[in-house]
């Protein structure tokens, strides 16, 4: 694709670190269960993260808008991979949860400034089929990342998987050092972060969020459904095995199957990047996404289950292809940070409140008809947005590049 060629640096060093990221997971799996053999200590690796994440969107918002977007994706890169090079030499529990919390809240920094960088160096015309290839890259990761870390510590060692991740973070940086700068200001001037500060910078969101009402509507319909959709990610494992009664490698199958479905989305999406608007990516996109979630935990078997999860992968593609490319050109680059700090710290809030409702009503209901219901709701909300974005409201509130 001609999309790939004219950014291939930026998305090779994004597609390279997403490729670590899924290699450390496994190897980071292993470490953990061979140090603890805890079920209990294993879970909490996915407690870590949303709460250093949380903690730091009450000031990265700030640091990062008055800081040079470009510098900051590097430091944290090189920081990240830092860290992760520590890993292997810790024999307390405790400590690879210290070294997991740091390195979260050096990622909250990453996440926002990478927005913003995209939002500068792509132009208007090429950004959705470059979100769609950035997806496509990430689900690849996805499906490879486990393999390749199987391959690596089974003629190595789980170390050496771990130390892989911790060059991925580097070659990124190295990436990311050779793309050229985009910053409106180079000239900027560090300030000391103060409670007046961080209230005046609430202030600025939220007086953006109060303003672009139509924009505030799409993000929170949208938002709320994909929240849902990632609550019954949680007991996606639970369904194929205990009401589908399939065996550890047929759901590995299953799994890897949603990962190829999205490479093909990924690929359909860039494909028709400028026939389809972003608008149609997003409602389109959202709304059969939910109805592929309702039809897999509907599933009365492992065949329509697959068929689900296959139309599934196909259609998020879209719909996050879709949704980037609305925030991108919505959000303006001057209050990226802040906005993305701050709706980071909203998403992670829904995403624990959602999951935990979710289990807790699939403890005393079935868990079919839980997960069901939830979808049918997902559902609902994408009806709304579908509706709103093609009301009058929504042509007169949004850009021109998305309607």
């Amino acid at each position: 694709m001609s999309t790939i060629r004219k950014y291939r640096l930026i998305l090779f060093g994004f597609g390279f670190s997403y490729l670590g990221n899924w290699v450390n997971l496994v190897a980071l799996n292993l470490l953990v269960w061979h140090l603890t053999e805890s079920p209990a200590a294993m879970a909490s690796i996915f407690i870590v993260g949303p709460i250093a994440r949380i903690i730091t969107s009450f000031f990265a918002g700030s640091i990062i808008d008055r800081s040079n977007k470009q510098k900051l994706m590097i430091y944290s890169d090189i920081v990240r991979g830092i860290l992760i090079l520590l890993l292997p030499f810790t024999s307390s529990i405790w400590l690879i949860y210290c070294v997991l919390f740091l390195s979260n809240i050096v990622s909250s920094f990453f996440g926002p400034s990478s927005t913003y960088y995209i939002s500068k160096y792509i132009p208007d015309e090429d950004k959705q089929s470059f979100n769609a290839i950035l997806g496509m890259f990430s689900s690849g990761s996805f499906l490879i990342g486990p393999a390749l870390a199987g391959f690596i510590i089974a003629i190595s060692s789980v170390s050496v998987a771990i130390w892989f991740n911790a060059l991925t973070f580097f070659v990124c940086a190295f990436s990311i050092f050779k793309l050229p700068a985009v910053e409106d200001h180079q000239n900027m001037h560090r300030q000391r972060i103060t409670w007046q500060m961080l209230k005046e910078d609430y202030g600025v969101v939220y007086s953006f969020t109060k303003k672009e009402g139509a924009f505030a509507k799409v993000f929170l319909y949208f938002q709320g459904a994909l929240m849902i959709a990632f609550a019954l990610d949680s007991q996606e494992a639970t369904f194929i095995k205990q009401n589908l009664q399939a065996s550890d490698g047929l759901y590995g199958v299953i799994v890897s199957i949603a990962g190829i479905g999205a490479i093909i989305g990924g690929a359909m999406a860039a494909r028709y990047a400028k026939k389809f608007s972003t608008r149609q990516y997003i409602v389109y996109g959202l709304l059969l996404t939910m109805i592929c979630y309702t039809l897999f935990y509907s599933s009365p078997n492992v065949t329509l289950a697959i068929i689900s999860f296959i139309a599934l992968g196909i259609c998020m593609s879209f719909c996050n292809a879709g949704y980037s490319t609305f925030y991108q050109l919505s959000v303006p680059t001057a209050i990226m940070g802040r906005f993305g700090s701050v709706s980071t710290m909203v998403i992670n809030v829904l995403q624990i409140g959602f999951t935990l409702a979710l289990g807790l009503l699939a403890e005393w209901f079935s868990l079919q008809m839980v997960c069901i219901v939830f979808g049918a709701v997902a559902i609902f909300i994408s009806l709304i947005l579908y509706v709103f974005m093609h009301s009058k409201s929504a042509y007169e509130g949004l850009k021109e590049e998305i309607v």
